[in-house]
């Protein structure tokens, strides 16, 4: 049975943590048109972040969404993947990178001895855009409190940053996913790699060699050989 917004806020205000609302919102506590707590995701353990992510209106998204897509996989994991935003059949399932692309990026995890279930798998925004638009700076910036919380829960020994959305989000740069790859990067102390995103390669399936390289170069990292 999915909780009602009522029983979301008083869950969160148990736990006290503050509650998100937008500033139209009505709240019988609170006259409409007044600012609203910031929740601070750096206290949030992983239930309490799950609900925060399914209780979001930080953005326009959370009106066109069918659910949030929160992410999947082992929460101690050494690996971390993160892509750009759900599509249409991640925002039916509630799960990050399913269908072909999905099905592609499985098999690229366990050609390096990994699996959908070993790394931590998110994306850049919890909401589908509409018609799979790239995602607004706005939206992304909304997003980053709860990626973030993720990312130091997680603590994971390397980020594999899949697409050009993603890399640039994460690296605050705009260059093309050519120049990043190939490069270890850093990200608030963890190494990070660039890759192209499977629905790329599924278009263009010449440049998996090049993929296959950043994997590669990935593992090395993780394995604490040279880069």
């Amino acid at each position: 049975m999915i909780p009602s917004e009522q029983q979301r806020r008083a869950y969160l205000e148990a736990m006290g943590i503050d509650v998100w609302l937008p500033r139209d919102a009505p709240d019988a506590d609170q006259p409409p048109g007044t600012a609203t707590r910031v929740v601070d995701a750096a206290d949030l353990g992983w239930d309490a972040l799950r609900v925060c992510v399914a209780d979001c209106t930080l953005c326009e998204l959370s009106a066109s969404r069918t659910q949030t897509v929160f992410g999947v996989g082992n929460q101690n994991a050494d690996w971390m993947i993160i892509g750009e935003a759900p599509g249409a059949e991640e925002d039916r399932r509630g799960e990050p990178f399913v269908g072909r692309a999905g099905k592609l990026l499985d098999e690229m995890l366990r050609a390096v001895g990994q699996s959908r279930e070993s790394v931590f798998i998110a994306n850049i925004l919890k909401c589908r855009p509409p018609n799979n638009r790239d995602p607004k700076p706005a939206e992304a910036a909304a997003c980053r409190r709860w990626l973030q919380r993720q990312i130091d829960l997680v603590q994971p020994k390397i980020i594999l940053a899949v697409g050009k959305i993603a890399a640039q989000n994460l690296l605050g740069r705009d260059d093309p996913v050519g120049r990043m790859r190939e490069k270890v990067h850093n990200f608030d102390g963890i190494p990070l790699v660039v890759t192209y995103h499977p629905a790329y390669l599924l278009r263009s399936p010449s440049q998996k060699r090049k993929s296959w390289a950043d994997l590669c170069l990935a593992s090395r990292l993780i394995a604490g050989g040279q880069a």
